[in-house]
């Protein structure tokens, strides 16, 4: 009860995540790991990031005491999700994704039946979308479209411009013939790039966010398994970086708030 949520993503992204823990869970202590030393996860062989869910999953349990794991990225979600579960398996530690939250969102917003799933070239070649989707046993007509190029820009800090837009219609205009009326934004980094993205989609199209979904599912499964804080003490959030820690600082901080004042290095030195 007493140990943090542990949380990772390739860099940036997964902040969206933690924006939305720190708002619905304050009293809750949290450590967030963004591999930016190997980002993007999203044009990597999928078992090469399997590997790396699996080290960072392994470090946050061992070396923070994380009682929780979120796999606050979409890629590792649908490359590793898997063996991120048979790592903690025996140490009953649960483990919450951003794509079981995120489906039900986008299944629940529609009223046409016409969705779309925009994310990175692995998550979308890995299948985990549709896979989804097809469990909620709600029939929907999907449309998925990888755009390569949306984490290098939010990883600059680059949200909005020219060139963002010319890369969007040009990314998106799959979703715009397909006629989606919601379109969940499967990756963690672009809701910092929804006002470029909703601009090109139109005011008919809702954007689905995995982020307040996600921390809904986070509080869920913390309270079922016994584990939530109770009282009003503020919690403490660490943030790590396998990166340079001064360019995490600097944009994670104009990205999320200043709880990025103090990032550490990772791994630990142990």
């Amino acid at each position: 009860m007493n140990g943090p949520i542990g949380m990772f993503d390739s860099g940036f992204g997964g902040l969206t995540v933690a924006r939305a823990m720190i708002d619905l869970l304050p009293g809750e202590d949290l450590v967030y790991i963004g591999d930016t030393g190997r980002y993007p996860y999203g044009s990597k062989p999928l078992g090469d990031v399997r590997d790396f869910a699996t080290e960072i999953t392994r470090s946050l349990v061992d070396d923070y005491g994380a009682k929780a794991i979120v796999v606050a990225c979409n890629t590792a979600t649908a490359a590793g999700l898997d063996d991120v579960r048979d790592e903690l398996s025996a140490r009953d530690v649960p483990v919450i994704d951003v794509i079981t939250p995120g489906v039900k969102a986008l299944v629940s917003t529609t009223t046409t039946g016409r969705v779309g799933v925009i994310g990175t070239v692995g998550t979308v070649s890995s299948g985990a979308y549709p896979q989804a989707i097809a469990r909620t046993g709600i029939p929907v007509s999907l449309t998925s479209a990888a755009c390569p190029g949306f984490v290098e820009f939010v990883e600059r800090g680059q949200t909005t411009g020219d060139e963002v837009t010319v890369l969007a219609e040009r990314l998106l205009a799959p979703l715009v013939k397909a006629d989606v009326d919601a379109l969940l934004l499967g990756c963690t980094h672009y809701p910092f790039l929804a006002r470029t993205i909703g601009e090109v989609m139109g005011h008919g199209v809702t954007l689905v966010s995995s982020a307040d979904e996600t921390a809904f599912a986070v509080r869920r499964r913390l309270g079922e398994a016994g584990l939530l804080r109770s009282g009003d003490n503020r919690g403490v959030h660490r943030f790590a970086s396998s990166g340079d820690i001064d360019v995490f600082r600097d944009l994670g901080g104009r990205l999320l708030g200043p709880e990025l004042e103090h990032t550490e290095s990772w791994p630990p030195h142990r």
